[in-house]
């Protein structure tokens, strides 16, 4: 008989069967994380539950953004600091000449200003919003290459919240729909999803623009006899309640008229440096616009609660009587 001693230890197979050490097969993990995947962006997208938890990871991946644009701000501020000094005098020679050929022209409209109030105040006209706000950077276009949106370096800390106009020295740039701890970003008035109501300045008339996320704007729903020509300029409306009225928005510089079609087709392009990266103004939110109805709900309700407090002390004399 063989003896124990006489087996050799390396014949006898210590692994497991294929079954057991194999797993989950490959297909089966893939489908399971696609649909877990496919969950959470339908749960985000209906719910938002996952605002909170992108607005705390932004805190601890706002210092890596940081430092991946480090280099390229180094660079821009590299190239501006070696600027030639003779090209610096130019620029505040030119700046000092047409400052001085604008004085009258800014005398003459501070003029114009403080005659419109005086008139406003004979008519009684209610005056125009004085408008205010901070002035922001743009740090970096958004990462999505369909989405016509960038990054400004306001955010939370600095009382920034979503539905804020954003202007530059032109006109409208776009509108604050997403705000971080430190960051927010802005959809231009390029982009697809983008509509701004608008009026034309030569003829008052009022429509909306849209943007075509290729840079331009489609002014819509305008009659195909309308009275509107090339390079007729347009300005906010100020209808929607959160565009001040009167800001430069784009200008027309295409249009398609077709009998067979009831509108006619315009193109624009913004008046605002949209596509450029440079600094923007943040402005501070429109005040809500109480409507008719909400000041005679609210007066109804003073009346009636003074109705019934007189009833109540009424009560009180004749049980006193």
């Amino acid at each position: 008989m063989p003896r124990v001693a006489d087996f050799d230890p390396r014949l006898i197979d210590h692994q497991p069967p294929p079954f057991f050490k194999r797993g989950p097969a490959p297909v089966a993990l893939l489908s399971f994380y696609v649909a877990l995947s496919i969950a959470l962006l339908v749960v985000d997208v209906r719910f938002r539950t996952l605002e909170v938890l992108r607005q705390g990871l932004s805190m601890f991946t706002h210092p890596v953004q940081h430092l991946a644009h480090f280099p390229a701000q180094f660079l821009d501020n590299a190239g501006s600091y070696f600027a030639t000094l003779t090209r610096l005098q130019d620029e505040n020679a030119e700046l000092k000449r047409a400052r001085f050929e604008n004085v009258a022209t800014l005398l003459r409209s501070q003029q114009v200003e403080v005659e419109n109030q005086r008139l406003r105040k004979l008519l009684g006209v209610k005056e125009r919003q004085q408008v205010s706000g901070q002035v922001a950077q743009i740090l970096y276009s958004a990462r999505d290459p369909y989405a016509r949106r960038v990054v400004i370096d306001k955010g939370q800390q600095d009382k920034v919240v979503a539905g804020q106009p954003v202007i530059d020295d032109a006109g409208i740039v776009g509108q604050v729909t997403r705000v971080f701890p430190f960051v927010a970003e802005v959809t231009l008035i390029t982009d697809k999803e983008q509509a701004v109501p608008v009026q034309v300045v030569r003829t008052g008339l009022r429509s909306v623009v849209f943007g075509l996320g290729s840079g331009q704007l489609e002014l819509r729903f305008v009659p195909a006899n309308a009275d509107i020509q090339n390079g007729d300029v347009l300005v906010t409306s100020g209808l929607d309640g959160i565009f001040p009225p009167g800001f430069p928005v784009a200008k027309v510089v295409h249009i398609e008229s077709d009998t067979a079609y009831s509108f006619a087709r315009i193109f624009c392009v913004p008046l605002a440096g949209v596509e450029h990266f440079s600094e923007v103004m943040v402005l501070d939110p429109r005040p809500p616009v109480v409507l008719p109805e909400e000041l005679a709900s609210e007066a109804t309700g003073k009346d009636g609660k003074a109705s019934a407090r007189s009833g109540q002390a009424k009560k009180k004399r004749l049980k006193r009587d």
